[in-house]
């Protein structure tokens, strides 16, 4: 086996696992936040904070991808840094540094591939029934509405949703990830089905 000439090489990680900064700047709290913050779930009550600190750190980050030869960099928006609620005000100091991130992976020849969703799921959404919420197909697509608007200037590769196996199954079947359920199996069919149309409605907002 080989790989394709096209074959992009790169690294990508996601939003709660390096960027820190999971209190003010205008972000709002999602599952993992919640989650973290509840004793028992982690290893040593580990969070978020201040993980890589890639939110201050960021151009520190770039320049090592730059050493190392990285030409692709795949890296998730923290829905609930851009909208708060999940939906409806847009804060624009989290828009600012997607921005700023963006801007440095160009200046260094680094591709930038964002991924809408890895696992991140504003808790106000989840408050109103998360993925078993129908609504959130529509949640979802004015968050990839909101990404094309901002981002698409710069950025041609996207990825919906990371992993549906995981955040449907490992957050609320077997309770092993945020948001921590054991959710009937019936109820999970359900998320993954709003999951699925969640996707469809993201590509068509990206597409438009």
């Amino acid at each position: 086996m080989g790989f394709a000439k096209n074959f992009v090489w790169g690294a990508a990680t996601s939003a709660y696992q390096i960027e820190g900064a999971v209190k003010g700047e205008g972000k709002g709290a999602h599952i993992w936040d919640v989650y973290t913050g509840e004793p028992g779930h982690v290893f040593e009550g580990h969070t978020g904070e201040p993980a890589c600190d890639h939110y201050h750190r960021y151009r520190e980050d770039v320049k090592l991808m730059k050493e190392m030869g990285l030409k692709a960099y795949r890296f998730s928006i923290d829905w609930s840094r851009v909208l708060p609620e999940g939906f409806g005000k847009v804060n624009e100091r989290g828009i600012a540094f997607y921005d700023r991130l963006i801007d440095e992976l160009l200046k260094n020849e680094i591709e930038p591939y964002i991924t809408l969703f890895h696992w991140e799921l504003p808790y106000e959404i989840y408050k109103r029934g998360g993925w078993m919420n129908p609504q959130i197909v529509e949640w979802f697509g004015e968050y990839a509405k909101l990404a094309a608007e901002r981002f698409s200037d710069r950025v041609t590769h996207y990825f919906t949703l990371n992993e549906p196996q995981c955040f449907v199954g490992l957050g609320f079947l077997t309770g092993e990830h945020a948001p921590g359920l054991k959710s009937p199996l019936r109820d999970t069919f359900e998320m993954a089905h709003n999951a699925l149309k969640a996707h469809g409605r993201a590509v068509q907002m990206l597409r438009q």
